[in-house]
């Protein structure tokens, strides 16, 4: 472990704190700022696009092409931040080195964020740009779900959605620190000392996206979904991370329910470390793994 890199970005990151939770708009914008400072993939070309959201809603997105890589193959990428916060911005420099090692295209999607659009908003945000990627020529078979945190609760309902929907599904999901377990029922929720997910941050995403409603709920998490029938799943997470149960239970009730599912913990590792690419070298290798479990099952 590059735990000299992690130290050094972690002493950094402490320098420059976040603003208080209570003010969203200082939030926002400080996450914005901190990791869009990441340099991106060589060569990367960026295409802007509006798609099509739910409820007639139309979502800023943008497709990322590295050198090589195959405009028939897609990722769709939906960022962290707790449905609160998080952007195309924010989340540009993971998404080029996803493509870049993968060999697809990255579709970066800007889907409604709470309070102003509570649950379940973002997930059906999240299973429009699905339905936008079927309609624009692309095979199911060459798509693949992913996402961080928040994202990657949403890479894994829109699974769960497409399924229910009997519509074809993704060749496969890949969710990185995905947050899934918004009662605290997992003991890393208590015992974990994370850097970065506090209980009180916790407790702002559940009130600002359930806003009352049912946090069990399919509005709010895939979790206590039945997972029948979905495409292989890869979860990333890392041994000190708040959310480190969420994904462990989560792979136990997937390979409950037949899918084929791969689950690697990270030692060290923190919440959504694959930010500090390409600065660690442990968020460039778990892009690289990632990426390799979705080259691996794309065809075109």
């Amino acid at each position: 472990m590059s735990a000299q890199q992690l130290q050094s970005i972690l002493q950094i990151a402490a320098q420059n704190p976040p603003p208080p939770l209570a003010d969203l708009p200082r939030l926002r914008a400080w996450f914005d700022a901190t990791n869009s400072q990441m340099p991106p993939a060589d060569d990367l070309r960026i295409t802007a696009l509006r798609i099509p959201g739910a409820e007639g809603s139309t979502l800023d997105a943008e497709v990322l092409d590295t050198p090589g890589s195959d405009p028939t193959k897609l990722i769709i990428y939906f960022h962290a931040g707790g449905f609160l916060f998080g952007s195309l911005q924010s989340h540009r420099t993971l998404c080029s080195y996803l493509g870049q090692f993968s060999g697809a295209r990255v579709l970066n999607v800007a889907y409604r964020l709470a309070p102003e659009h509570p649950a379940p908003t973002a997930h059906e945000d999240a299973f429009a740009a699905y339905q936008w990627a079927l309609a624009n020529g692309y095979a199911a078979s060459a798509i693949a779900l992913a996402g961080d945190s928040a994202g990657g609760n949403l890479a894994l309902a829109t699974a769960v959605r497409v399924r229910d929907r009997g519509l074809a599904r993704p060749c496969a999901v890949v969710a990185l620190s995905p947050g899934l377990d918004f009662t605290a029922e997992g003991e890393s929720h208590r015992t974990v000392d994370d850097p970065f997910i506090t209980q009180e941050l916790m407790d702002l995403v559940v009130a600002g996206y359930a806003q009352g409603g049912d946090p069990r709920s399919e509005a709010m998490t895939p979790f206590y979904s039945a997972l029948e029938g979905l495409p292989p799943v890869q979860l990333q997470v890392g041994s000190q991370e708040r959310l480190r149960d969420d994904a462990e239970t989560m792979a136990a009730r997937l390979t409950s329910a037949g899918v084929d599912v791969e689950c690697h913990v990270w030692p060290g590792m923190v919440h959504c470390w694959q930010l500090f690419a390409p600065l660690l070298d442990e968020a460039m290798a778990s892009l690289e793994q990632a990426g390799r479990f979705i080259a691996a099952r794309q065809r075109s």
